[in-house]
């Protein structure tokens, strides 16, 4: 997508037509522009001289270069000053003067002519200041395609027409000796009107061009972070050079304090490296040698020695910045409705401003009161506020999504997450970790658990089975040392079998291990209650004894429990999907709290299942792996996970960076939010130009004697787009996690019990369920490694009968 910025547009009615002409040029696939950023972007084979044209034929300028920056509000601060400076002075003279007898130069006393003309020549500089509203505003018209910019410049030209008419007409008057009709015509003055209108909605344009500016900060602040120089490693000579120059497979280094210019990937050193800003986690991550590093993070401890792998374009941050832009440069389905009604309003104000001053004129009111209402009508309507309730809440929505590591690729997507119905989670590496850990140590009688562990370390030593990675694992958190191996054999499908320490050691299924020694009858009711766990046991057997069992699992993610429950709570059907076997899927899925499992489904079959969960409503897909993106794309919102794959990411809708599932609702809430937040704006700038167009038309003069001046409806209209935005602003304050919120809508409380005596996955069992027998329990997280039980309670409980429930399971509480 090519980026451009549009300049000159003032309304939603102008964005539609630089859409509409852009559109129209051969080549051009697609075009979307943004009021908010005065962004456009692009696709086709279209080049950049024909679109440039396009934009400029329909009367607009427009340049290729950075979008984001803030070129609105300078320009508009030089213009509302020199504005005042001479509307200040015009309103001493009309207003004051006149109304409160303000004193003036004695040249001015009884010279009503030379009084009409100070006020022209006033009014006029505050016009020629302000000339862009007329040139816009008259070249649109003559486009017939009518803007905001329109509708100001014929509300302050009929004023300034109709008061050089009066001074005419009063100078003749004072000509024939007609001091009567003097008195009248000087009356009959809006000079004030024609100047104040146009610094009004100058102020109004400010303010919104300041709020405006805000929106994108989160953006800007991505950028600002993007280092602008590397330290190049070359022949042992380290040599700082310009990020540009930085190419894959340099090796660059940096130091305690700096920031890592670019993704790679690290040959040595390990530090503490600070990811907050891709991803959100406000704890640094510790990093050595083979572990990547990304752009733009903080390396805050060590000397690192990195290998160049992504650089430019291609690296993370440089991603996350395109997707955020490309977002804000998109359209929501929602923001398609105030475009369409923003196409007929201004045609439709005008023609009610001139039914308006032609009414009042029958009605027996003479010309200039009829002319103040037909101008009231003009400048009060404000198209501008609904082209801006959709993409300034798009965009506070989307960096608030980017400060919390959640990318939405397009404002589609951030409007369509919030209705989902059905999450579908991918089990592996979604769910679960996706990497197997150990879960149990049961070591059979005369035999330590050390001693178990210790053996099955030497044998998985030998093994590239991922299974032996988490024995292995386990054995390092332990400092356990290896024990020599000899005669190592792997005999697939069964086991291994080796010589260590002069025994002969085995471990394996207990098919295979059964074949070598009798297995206990307790060991194997164990492995059965491990098996409906979804765990897989591993017998060790030295010489012609059974030693012990270590149970082995993917196991789940510490928040997805608590995410699956906070999607339940959102009123959304969570289902897991899963290659596994029945039996160990309903585990898994009765651990994390799903509510349907479907199992035994094949990476090709996903997008099948996708394909039917949709007949029963909107469907989300969360998943990470390559095999996922037909489903991801099939679904009709599409996740990938911990930034996953490059082929996940690309057929995703929304990309979260933290590996962790508890962002599948933070996401749909920010999307709901968002959504919400449109919806408001929408209503804010309808029901404003409900209101406001009757009150400016007179039709409650007759009823309630209510009269708006054609200074106070300008007023008015420039409030009614600063509102807007600054409701979009309030999108800042949201807690898109809201865990504390959630636990005091549900009255839910926890309680933290310290236990002794836990030695395996069987004692938290038992704990479990002797604490959730109690009926107040709502559930009880049990770790006999942290010795504790976490208890959430729907009220309180006293704590002797917690306490007795465990002891009575013959466990300690401290």
């Amino acid at each position: 997508m090519e980026q451009y910025t549009v300049t000159g547009m003032s309304c939603a009615a102008c964005s539609s037509r630089v859409e509409k002409a852009v559109s129209r040029v051969p080549g051009v696939t697609s075009c979307t522009v943004s009021l908010l950023t005065n962004s456009m972007g692009v696709e086709g084979t279209a080049s950049s001289q024909e679109i440039i044209a396009a934009v400029e034929a329909a009367g607009y300028g427009v340049v290729q270069k950075d979008t984001l920056k803030d070129r609105e509000t300078p320009q508009l601060k030089k213009r509302l000053i020199a504005s005042l400076a001479f509307l200040i002075v015009l309103m001493y003279f009309s207003m004051g003067h006149m109304m409160w007898n303000w004193p003036l130069p004695s040249f001015f006393e009884n010279n009503h002519i030379a009084m009409g003309l100070v006020q022209l020549l006033l009014a006029a500089a505050v016009m020629v200041i302000n000339q862009k509203f007329f040139v816009s505003g008259f070249t649109s018209l003559a486009h017939r395609a009518p803007n905001m910019d329109t509708l100001v410049a014929l509300g302050s030209g009929a004023a300034f027409v109709y008061s050089v008419y009066a001074l005419f007409a009063m100078t003749d008057a004072q000509v024939k000796g007609n001091m009567e009709g003097v008195m009248v015509y000087m009356h009959e003055f809006y000079f004030e009107s024609a100047a104040m209108i146009l610094a009004l909605i100058t102020v109004g344009k400010m303010l919104e061009a300041r709020s405006k500016g805000k929106t994108t900060d989160a953006l800007k602040s991505l950028m600002k972070l993007s280092p602008k120089t590397a330290v190049i490693l070359k022949d042992g000579i380290e040599t700082t050079v310009l990020i540009d120059q930085v190419k894959k497979g340099d090796v660059f280094v940096v130091r305690p304090g700096e920031n890592i210019p670019v993704d790679g990937i690290i040959l040595e050193g390990s530090s503490a490296v600070n990811e907050s800003l891709l991803t959100g986690e406000s704890i640094p991550a510790d990093k050595g040698p083979g572990d990547m590093v990304s752009a733009a993070t903080l390396n805050q401890s060590g000397f690192l020695k990195c290998e160049a792998l992504r650089v430019g374009e291609d690296t993370t941050l440089s991603q996350i910045i395109r997707m955020v832009s490309n977002a804000a440069a998109t359209k929501a389905p929602i923001a398609k409705v105030a475009d369409q009604v923003s196409g007929i309003f201004v045609p439709a104000v005008i023609t009610i401003a001139v039914i308006t001053t032609l009414v009042w004129i029958f009605l027996g009111e003479d010309i200039g009161y009829a002319l103040a209402r037909g101008i009231s009508v003009l400048v009060i309507s404000c198209p501008c506020a609904l082209g801006l309730a959709t993409p300034v809440a798009i965009m506070v929505g989307n960096g608030i999504g980017a400060k919390n590591g959640i990318l939405f690729k397009t404002a589609v997507s951030l409007e369509e997450t919030g209705k989902i119905k059905i999450v579908a989670l991918d089990k592996t590496g979604t769910i679960t970790s996706g990497e197997p850990k150990v879960t149990d140590i049961i070591p059979a009688d005369g035999t330590t658990e050390t001693e178990l562990l210790s053996f099955a370390y030497a044998l998985e030593s030998k093994s590239e089975h991922p299974l032996a990675k988490a024995i292995i694992n386990e054995a390092g958190k332990k400092q356990l040392e290896v024990k020599e191996v000899e005669n190592f054999t792997a005999l697939p499908g069964n086991g291994l079998q080796a010589d260590i320490a002069l025994k002969r050691v085995a471990g394996g299924n207990s098919k295979f291990i059964s074949t070598l020694a009798e297995i206990p009858q307790s060991l194997q009711k164990e492995a059965q209650i491990l098996s409906q766990d979804g765990k897989t046991p591993l017998f060790f057997a030295k010489d012609t004894k059974v030693i012990g069992i270590i149970a082995v699992a993917d196991v789940l993610k510490e928040d997805s429990p608590q995410a699956v429950a906070e999607l339940r709570d959102m009123g959304i059907r969570v289902v897991m999907l899963t290659g596994d076997n029945e039996n160990t899927a309903k585990a898994i899925g009765r651990q994390a709290g799903v509510d349907e499992v479907i199992a035994g489904v094949l990476p090709d079959g996903k997008e099948s299942v996708i394909r039917t969960l949709k007949e029963k409503g909107k469907v989300a897909m969360v998943g990470d792996g390559i095999n996922d993106a037909p489903a991801l794309t099939r679904a009709d919102i599409g996740i990938a996970i911990g930034a996953g794959t490059d082929i996940a990411i690309d057929a995703a809708d929304v990309v979260l960076m933290k590996n962790r599932l508890s962002d599948v609702p933070a996401a749909i809430r920010l999307s709901r939010a968002t959504l919400k937040n449109i919806h408001e704006n929408l209503f804010w700038a309808f029901i404003y130009n409900v209101i406001g167009i009757p009150l400016a038309a007179g039709v409650f003069i007759k009823l309630l004697n209510w009269q708006l001046n054609p200074m106070f409806a300008a007023a008015a209209m420039s409030l009614s787009s600063f509102c807007v935005v600054t409701n979009a602003l309030r999108l800042n304050f949201i807690d898109i996690r809201n865990e504390k919120k959630n636990q005091k809508e549900n009255h839910e409380m926890e309680k933290t019990l310290k236990i002794e005596g836990m030695m395996c996955g069987h004692c938290e069992a038992h704990v479990k369920k002797a604490l959730e027998a109690i009926p107040e329990v709502t559930e009880a997280v049990v770790s006999h490694e942290k010795g504790s039980a976490v208890i959430t309670l729907s009220k309180e409980v006293p704590d002797e009968m917690l306490k007795k429930a465990v002891e009575e399971e013959g466990y300690k509480v401290l």
